[in-house]
């Protein structure tokens, strides 16, 4: 028996919004039952004490916050200008020759990498090797060897995507190449790279597995990038395997949930009025 085009056609649509329904419906299976079972743990207390007794479970959440602050904030400086620049190199002066394809296979490679691998490797290089110790400086760097590959990628194709008589029109009015790319391409790829950024943030935020063979995990408050520390994730971990304090690891989730969509909302709107005023939009 011959379907029609059409049933087919429907048959497919339905498909895919079967897909689209159950993927947001487990998000918010999974987000509710978190927040449900999470809130009732969060009060004042929670959220500015430290953590007590190691691995006890009583505290709160302080100096994990503040641990997740610095290992967001350094791995953004070591690896965004990183990321960025190797884009830029691929995007606009690299040619299709064995070199630049060795690049892309590597990028491509490392992306695949398990995270537990980069943790190993961080371990060996920045924690024994270089002599850093269990520190920040050592999970920030880790993480930014993890979120190189997506940050370039993620760039990469957003400079792509810029049309070529953008270049050719600035081109065409006396400026040179490096002016053309700072002032015409990555404005108007501004989007793209954001959303790298976004993405190197939530899987920074999220990462357990680098940040437990090189920060250390200690409870108390972190003052410098040499000190010994850990992040929101990483507490939660403990919480949840460690001290099997499940209430206050679901409590740590709705607060790493929160600063993740905060993150994104902030981003993303400073992005929108930033595009609308470089391209005469109202403020």
């Amino acid at each position: 028996m011959r379907i029609s085009p059409k049933i087919t056609h429907n048959l497919a649509w339905g498909v895919c919004w079967m897909a689209g329904i159950l993927s947001v419906s487990f998000l918010f299976v999974i987000i509710g039952y978190v927040f449900v079972n999470g809130l009732p743990s969060i009060d004042i207390e929670f959220l500015t004490t430290d953590p007590i007794g190691g691995l006890s479970g009583k505290g709160g959440i302080l100096s994990a916050l503040v641990g997740t602050g610095y290992i967001v904030a350094l791995t953004l400086v070591i690896a965004v200008p990183l990321g960025v620049g190797a884009s830029i190199y691929l995007a606009e002066y690299a040619r299709d020759d064995w070199f630049t394809r060795v690049v892309r296979f590597g990028v491509e490679a490392l992306a695949g990498i398990p995270s537990i691998v980069f943790g190993l490797f961080g371990f060996a290089l920045f924690v024994i090797a270089l002599g850093l110790n269990f520190s920040i400086l050592s999970g920030s760097l880790t993480l930014a060897c993890l979120c190189l590959p997506v940050i370039i990628r993620t760039c990469e194709e957003a400079i792509k995507a810029v049309p070529l008589k953008l270049r050719e029109a600035s081109l065409s009015l006396g400026a040179t190449k490096w002016q053309t790319i700072t002032k015409v391409v990555l404005p108007a790829a501004l989007p793209g790279i954001i959303t790298a950024i976004i993405l190197t943030v939530g899987r920074v935020v999220e990462e357990t597995a680098c940040l437990y063979v090189t920060m250390g995990g200690s409870s108390n408050m972190p003052t410098s990038i040499w000190s010994n520390a850990r992040t929101l994730s990483l507490h939660l971990y403990y919480l949840a395997m460690e001290t099997r304090a499940i209430n206050k690891a679901l409590a740590t989730g709705v607060v790493l949930v929160l600063i993740i969509v905060v993150i994104n909302f902030v981003t993303r709107w400073l992005t929108t009025r930033y595009v609308a005023r470089s391209f005469g939009g109202s403020r």
